[in-house]
């Protein structure tokens, strides 16, 4: 860019949930590198989680600065004192968000612009599921960039939701094949996300994803951490509406060193020497998430069933994993019944876990499209018993051998797109052009090129 010419500042905001931060650093990591200025914001409470690692600086991206990356990281205040249980008053903290938060983000990017260089071009990028985007980059004249860290195909299902609503499938009532959504394949209404089932409809999530997925149809661009190859359809449908861009896995840049910044919430126990005393392909990760709680009854059946199974495990699992007060999470004495074949872990690093030889799999929804993972459990309930079957055909049985097959088809799909000459390399490269602030809107890429947008 020229010298001269206004300079793009990217002001961004993630969700505070472990899922949304990773993506999120790892994304101005990338801005920054291809010499977009960056403002990166915490919520004060995940600065303060982040900064208890041993390892970490009180400013996260310091040792980014040293490599030549423009990251200025700052924190912005929720409302609500360090010690606040998030999680356990979820309702009370999100409603907070929807109707507090905006006001502290739109004074927050009031004083930013006030005391930006006036060379510099600032933007907004913000995770998809905030509210605020749009109307606060309305008002002040700026670019709205959503990020959308999960796949196309979750988004587009939300994108739509009023589809869902005209054909009486929103809320989830009777199970039913849905055939109407532009770019997505014929599925079952038992596959669509929980917050769009009748079970959710009471919580806070149905207040938020509403809005949320209304405002993002006024951004200006849409950035998705997925690869065009694997959801080309559902993306090219989506681009009818708004330059979209598939520009992931985001986290597996081959260009960046993506460690230079504290990213994980938790302290992470380092399993590597237990896996280094497995065989390859005989290890299975299990893990929930970050986020995502569940009933005891159903981490129980879990539990059994992966002793039945007899294979080797390592399982996240989190003081937090049930939705109740009950931390004691596991069936009484699992770990003595365990034994050495399994590793019960509060939190690991699980890009590192997944890359070792010795993880032949974990549990996924991905089955149908990708071929890549079997359902474990058919019905609404979790048995032990299918439970066992299931991962004894995935990670020895017949199927396995298929499973593994596909699996490094989609890993070299991966791969390839973010080469140089890749797919989610040149879909970045036209983002990084399309918002240049001497280009014109109308001139997008993504909404012009064929090169980028089809998979023939």
């Amino acid at each position: 860019m020229s010298e001269t010419c206004p300079k793009p500042h990217a002001i961004m905001i993630a969700l505070p949930f472990q899922g949304h931060i990773t993506p999120f650093v790892n994304l101005a990591l990338k801005l920054a590198s291809k010499g977009i200025v960056v403002t990166f914001v915490h919520l004060e409470f995940i600065h303060h989680m982040l900064s208890q690692s041993p390892q970490s600086s009180s400013d996260l991206f310091s040792e980014a600065r040293e490599c030549g990356l423009d990251i200025r990281y700052t924190t912005i205040d929720d409302g609500f004192p360090l010690e606040f249980d998030r999680v356990l008053h979820s309702n009370e903290y999100w409603e907070s968000m929807l109707r507090d938060f905006p006001g502290r983000v739109e004074e927050f990017v009031v004083k930013t612009i006030q005391s930006d260089d006036p060379s510099f071009a600032p933007f907004l990028i913000a995770d998809t599921f905030y509210t605020w985007p749009a109307a606060i980059a309305k008002k002040h004249n700026l670019l709205n960039v959503s990020f959308w860290t999960e796949p196309a195909l979750v988004f587009s299902l939300a994108y739509h939701m009023n589809l869902l609503k005209e054909n009486g499938h929103f809320p989830y009532h009777v199970e039913e094949e849905i055939n109407y959504l532009p770019g997505v394949e014929e599925m079952s209404t038992k596959d669509l996300m929980s917050y769009l089932k009748t079970s959710d409809t009471a919580t806070i999530v149905d207040k938020v994803v509403p809005v949320a997925f209304e405002e993002v149809k006024k951004a200006d661009f849409i950035l998705h951490n997925t690869v065009q190859e694997l959801e080309s359809k559902t993306l090219s449908a989506l681009n009818k509406y708004q330059p979209n861009y598939a520009v992931g896995p985001i986290n597996f840049s081959k260009t960046l060193a993506t460690n230079t910044v504290s990213k994980s919430l938790r302290s992470e126990l380092d399993c590597t020497n237990w896996l280094d005393s497995r065989s390859p392909g005989s290890v299975l990760y299990v893990s929930f998430g970050s986020h995502v709680q569940t009933r005891k009854q159903v981490i129980e059946e879990i539990a059994h069933g992966l002793l039945l199974s007899e294979v080797n495990f390592i399982w996240v699992v989190r003081a937090d994993a049930v939705s109740s007060a009950d931390t004691d999470v596991l069936p009484a004495g699992y770990a003595d019944k365990i034994k050495d074949k399994g590793l019960i872990v509060p939190w690991c690093n699980q890009m590192m876990v997944l890359s070792h030889p010795a993880v032949g799999g974990f549990l996924t929804h991905l089955v149908d499209d990708w071929k890549i993972g079997i359902n474990l459990c058919d019905d609404t309930s979790v048995e032990r018993k299918e439970v066992a079957e299931k991962i004894k055909s995935f990670i020895s049985g017949a199927a396995s051998k298929s499973l593994r097959e596909e699996a490094r088809k989609v890993n070299a799909i991966l791969q390839n797109a973010l080469e140089i000459d890749g797919s989610s390399e040149r879909n970045f490269e036209n983002f990084v052009k399309d918002i240049d602030p001497t280009r014109k809107p109308a001139t997008s890429r993504a909404m012009l090129d064929p090169l980028i947008w089809t998979n023939e």
